[in-house]
């Protein structure tokens, strides 16, 4: 949800900050803008709508400079306009702001009665005019900014640039990601390590309450109120390729076909065959920790909190404990009962959503023990978090989550498995099973990603239902929920997930011959209550499309259209399954001439409660 990219060094800023920002556009905006000073003289690009605007700005009107900040913004206070794009300008203040500053109106109406003027209808232009009033008192570009943080109620990722200082960046962060590319005298701030990886690897990762300021070609960091502070840089693993199209028309498609390879990093190194148990490095919790939980709760937002679900079958089944998934912007306001005895865990791909992170300071709060299934290292969760389980997917840029989805599946199963073998529940026996079946999944995923022209027909067939219903029982009822938000996500046709067995319970009243119904029915326990739903549904005039397992053949003829999976065992099916609704839910998209990897209204990572 907004991206932030900073520059200053010896070259021309602005082609770095807008390739950054083009690397950001996965984020979510509504608008975008850029600044660089040169002479001593601020120079401010913005438009309204898409990058490719902005660019053609920045064409007509040339911005020289080796220092720079630019922004993409998503609209909280003000509607999308050029106006309230960022950066904003106070006197000789230019600042780009990712976040919400909660006192706004109060800081706001007391800069009005000192005689300021307004330009914006953000928050964020308060905080240039913050600075700015304090420098015109007499104090001086840095501490104006350290005086102005203090002021700041809410959460901030700010980059901030002065006529007065030409050759000094000054970035804060509070509550909102922010990283720091280290070059040979040069620097790169950004919103996500995306933005500047064919620049750096090496990252410097920001707390709360952290400023760094940048001048004549080094870099200090210290706290709001100039503590300093030592950064230790980390090596980001990921190549910059990883985060391009690589020859695919859309990001999505792309980390689709890139999922075999993710899971198969997930799991690389963490599997030991030769005693049945799952090594998890940066677990952080003893054997001891892990046999003294009661309750585990899984806090998780949008698909994490599907994969939560997934994990809760997974952790009960196999686990025998007791868990409770919460989305994770309730969790905090229900007076939550947990305490030593319960661990937390938080699912979030970026690390970095608001309500998540919010969740996991109140689990420590009330004494919790946490863990973290992520896919960013040295992201905020995974900071404060007792212990991290890192997905391998490598950057996902597409909005609608797919190779992160899957491999927080992966992750969750492997907790599994490393829990049950440490207390007991799990044999050795049953846990050279699971392990074996992990082995084998990534071949399993190719051998479904081939159903790809087969989902492609399909999609041609039913894009033009305005509505669909996607039904699961036990296990994969999380993967009727998940394959429904893909559809609405990035084709913004109405659908709803839900258990198979729920149907009788209202959505039964919407079929007709103009619903399509995608039924989930691997050769499982639910093969036949499935199935008996599913002739509910054809006696309605509903439009099956059935999902089965290979060399099924008795549910061929009672649906419309079927797709046969590949299985191996039940656990896994959710992640094998998963693949061809990702499938259908992108080739409508594409044939509606739907923006795919942005989809309308869109953030990929929710930074703001």
């Amino acid at each position: 949800m907004c991206g932030i990219v900073g520059y200053i060094g010896n070259r021309e800023a602005t082609p770095i900050i807008l390739d950054g920002l083009t690397k950001l556009e996965y984020r979510g905006y509504d608008s975008a803008g850029v600044c660089t000073i040169t002479g001593g003289e601020a120079e401010i690009r913005r438009s309204e709508g898409k990058l490719a605007n902005l660019v053609r700005l920045v064409d007509e009107m040339p911005l020289l400079g080796n220092v720079g900040i630019g922004h993409t913004r998503w609209a909280t206070h003000g509607r999308p306009s050029e106006t309230n794009a960022h950066p904003h300008q106070a006197g000789s203040v230019v600042i780009v702001h990712n976040g919400i500053i909660e006192n706004y109106p109060e800081l706001k109406g007391e800069l009005k009665r000192l005689g300021h003027t307004f330009k914006s209808e953000t928050d964020t232009e308060i905080i240039s005019h913050l600075i700015e009033h304090k420098m015109k008192i007499g104090i001086g570009f840095e501490q104006s900014v350290r005086q102005t943080l203090r002021e700041l109620k809410g959460s901030y990722a700010l980059c901030i640039l002065c006529e007065d200082e030409p050759e000094t960046l000054i970035a804060a962060k509070y509550g909102s990601p922010l990283v720091v590319g280290l070059g040979e005298r040069e620097f790169f701030v950004a919103s996500d390590i995306p933005a500047i990886l064919s620049h750096t690897r090496s990252m410097v990762f920001m707390e709360d309450g952290e400023v760094a300021i940048f001048r004549e070609g080094e870099v200090a960091f210290s706290t709001v109120k100039g503590q300093p502070v030592i950064k230790n840089p980390r090596h980001i693993d990921w190549s910059p390729l990883m985060a391009e199209k690589g020859g695919y028309r859309h990001f999505m498609i792309k980390e689709i076909h890139e999922q075999p390879r993710a899971v198969q990093d997930t799991i690389a190194g963490r599997l030991a065959e030769e005693d049945a148990t799952v090594y998890l490095e940066d677990l952080r919790l003893s054997d001891e920790e892990l046999a003294s939980f009661g309750r585990i709760c899984i806090v998780a937002c949008g698909t994490s909190w599907h994969a939560a679900l997934v994990g809760k079958f997974y952790l009960e089944e196999h686990c025998r404990i007791p868990v409770e998934v919460d989305i994770a912007s309730e969790f905090r306001y229900r007076n939550p009962v947990v305490s030593e005895t319960t661990l937390v865990m938080a699912i979030s791909q970026s690390g970095e959503t608001a309500d998540t992170l919010a969740a996991v300071r109140e689990a420590k709060k009330r004494g919790a023990k946490t863990v973290a299934v992520c896919n960013v290292v040295e992201s905020s969760i995974a900071r404060e978090t007792d212990g991290v389980i890192y997905t391998h997917a490598g950057p996902e840029i597409g909005v609608a989550s797919t190779k992160a989805f899957v491999t927080q599946l992966v992750a969750l199963y492997l907790f599994a498995i490393k829990f049950g073998r440490t207390t007991g529940a799990i044999g050795r026996e049953k846990g050279e099973a699971m392990i074996g079946a992990l082995v084998r999944l990534p071949a399993l995923m190719e051998e479904t990603l081939h159903l790809d022209s087969q989902v492609e027909s399909i999609a041609r067939r039913y894009m033009h239902a305005r509505d669909f219903l996607y039904l699961g029982r036990g296990i994969n009822y999380p993967i009727a929920l998940e394959g429904s938000l893909k559809l609405k996500e990035i084709s913004y046709i109405h659908a709803e997930g839900y258990p198979a067995g729920e149907m009788k319970h209202g959505p039964i009243a919407l079929i007709d011959e103009n619903m399509p119904v995608v039924v989930l029915a691997p050769k499982n326990e639910h093969y036949e209550k499935v199935v008996s739903n599913m002739e509910e549904v054809i006696a309605r005039g509903g439009r099956v499309i059935a999902l089965c397992s290979a060399g099924e053949s008795g549910i061929v003829e009672k649906a419309e259209v079927v797709l046969k999976i590949p299985m191996d065992g039940d656990d896994l099916t959710p992640i094998l399954y998963t693949v061809p609704l990702q499938l259908l839910a992108y080739h409508v998209s594409v044939l509606k001439g739907s923006d795919v990897d942005q989809p309308r209204n869109l953030a990929k990572s929710v930074t703001v409660e």
